[in-house]
């Protein structure tokens, strides 16, 4: 049994590595190219006038900018190699840990049911938001950062050549790891289904999930975005929106919590190194997913319920007359 279960997990995996790698590969490749012509320098210029409303000095556009069009390695790279305050480098983290990898975690949630420009609003608007808070509400940290390490400097590419060569090796190196990381997941899950696992784990996540708005079979896409991410957890998503019945209403909601708050071991320790302190910025993105998370779905079930009531009043009404 386990070895049908590792089997079709197997398969399911290549399929979905297939499918998202369709979006990830081509996508990192042109993003790469961008970074060796004038366009992203250009979105970097007309960006910093609006800096100072976040405030942040113009060079923050830079991480800003490749953290959203890349991931957030880009980004901390690039705040890396500025001399910013204390203040500045925790916005630009809050910000990142809200915003990043846009196109393809957009592109994912297309792939689950979710409407892209949901995503990319929610998102674009919560790293606003939480920049002009953070900036009206902390008035300490304007002492230089000082960062705990540098990563490795990597040689500049010489001509267009070397450019689409490294832009494919980023991208085949992007779609090698989500296999690496998708298929052997999808056949853990698959066997954790047979085996009936997934129903109990369900059965203990049902009142935070039912808290949050949501029904329990919410439970698997919820916790394969909370530990991996988005991107790579897209795969356990997309297989549980069709096995588990998810509802378009669930999924989104889902969504929601997790723009706000995904891969939350991975995107918390990754700023360590900033020298920043990670348990607010957790704490941040945990608190603003949960409260989102429940008004959107009070709204959300206040509107059901009135078009349900609306819904019997007009047959009640038709069954008098």
């Amino acid at each position: 049994m386990v070895g049908t279960s590792l089997k079709n997990g197997g398969l399911v995996g290549l399929k979905t590595t297939w499918s998202l790698g369709k979006v990830i590969f081509p996508i990192t490749l042109i993003v790469v190219l961008l970074q060796y012509t004038p366009v992203l320098p250009w979105v970097m210029e007309k960006i910093s006038p609006f800096m100072k409303l976040l405030g942040l000095s113009g060079d923050a556009a830079i991480p800003l900018v490749l953290g959203n069009f890349l991931n957030l390695y880009a980004g901390i790279g690039g705040i890396l190699s500025l001399d910013l305050t204390v203040k500045e480098v925790f916005i630009v983290a809050v910000m990142l840990s809200f915003s990043h990898n846009l196109l393809i975690e957009s592109t994912v949630a297309a792939k689950v049911g979710v409407k892209i420009w949901l995503i990319v609003a929610v998102r674009i608007g919560l790293a606003l938001i939480s920049a002009i808070v953070i900036n009206l509400v902390w008035s300490g940290g304007s002492e230089m950062a000082r960062y705990g390490m540098m990563p490795p400097q990597q040689a500049e590419p010489n001509g267009w050549g070397e450019i689409l060569v490294l832009g494919l090796e980023k991208a085949g190196f992007g779609v090698l790891q989500l296999a690496l990381i998708v298929i052997p997941l999808m056949m853990v899950i698959q066997v954790m289904k047979d085996l009936k696992w997934m129903e109990v784990f369900s059965r203990w996540m049902s009142p935070a999930t039912r808290a949050l708005g949501m029904n329990e079979n919410t439970s698997t896409t919820m916790v394969a975005g909370l530990v991996i991410g988005l991107a790579y957890g897209a795969g356990v998503m997309i297989q549980a929106v069709k096995e588990d019945g998810v509802s378009k209403k669930d999924v989104t909601i889902a969504f929601l919590f997790l723009v706000a708050c995904h891969a939350v071991v991975e995107d918390t320790l990754i700023f360590i190194p900033l020298g920043i302190p990670v348990l607010p910025l957790l704490l941040i993105r945990l608190v603003t997913a949960i409260f989102l998370t429940m008004v959107v779905a009070f709204v959300w079930n206040r509107v059901d319920a009135n078009k349900e009531r609306k819904r019997h009043y007009e047959q009640d009404y038709n069954h008098i007359i």
